[in-house]
């Protein structure tokens, strides 16, 4: 048995939408989870696509089979000190059974690959706070973990009222 780790494809936008709602369900939020395999194919698989997303697939050469055993999705943004595009990992997630494997390392390694082939200069995510096994795993990696940045978010509704708001910018 070993581990393939790929670019989805179209075709795998069902799986892609089944390992969110696996994350989704591990954060404790899948009351708030929206992914559709249409909704990742509209966004994943246009002319511009918004994200990037690997899987990993776990192969079993005897038995002829395989199965979904991780996903990264990310996308590229941009550094203004840096003065170069960054890769960002939105999500990583490895299925339960699959853990403990080093899958979790390889997948980073390959990301951490993307970033160096487009001439990234970060590679950048976010953790959970109470996820300190994650937490523990990416400082193994060398990451280092930003305590002086919080992240701040306007959400579809937030976002819809203050783009209409007249009286915000006066």
């Amino acid at each position: 048995m070993h581990y393939d780790i790929v670019s989805a494809r179209e075709e795998d936008c069902a799986v892609v939408s089944e390992l969110i709602h696996a994350l989704a369900q591990y954060e404790k939020l899948a009351d708030q989870c929206e992914a559709t395999p249409e909704k990742i194919r509209r966004s994943l698989f246009c002319e511009t696509p918004a994200a990037h997303c690997l899987l990993a697939w776990e192969v079993d050469d005897e038995a002829k089979t395989r199965k979904p055993a991780a996903f990264a999705l990310y996308f590229f943004n941009f550094s203004t000190f840096v003065a170069k595009k960054g890769l960002y990992l939105e999500d990583l997630f490895v299925v339960p059974q699959a853990r403990g494997r080093g899958l979790g390392t390889k997948m980073i390694q390959r990301l951490a690959e993307i970033a160096r082939k487009e001439k990234c200069g970060r590679f950048e995510w976010v953790v959970l706070d109470w996820n300190t096994s994650a937490q523990n795993f990416y400082r193994k990696l060398g990451a280092r973990i930003l305590k002086d940045w919080w992240i701040c978010r306007l959400d579809e509704k937030a976002l819809e009222n203050f783009a209409q708001d007249d009286s915000q910018g006066a």
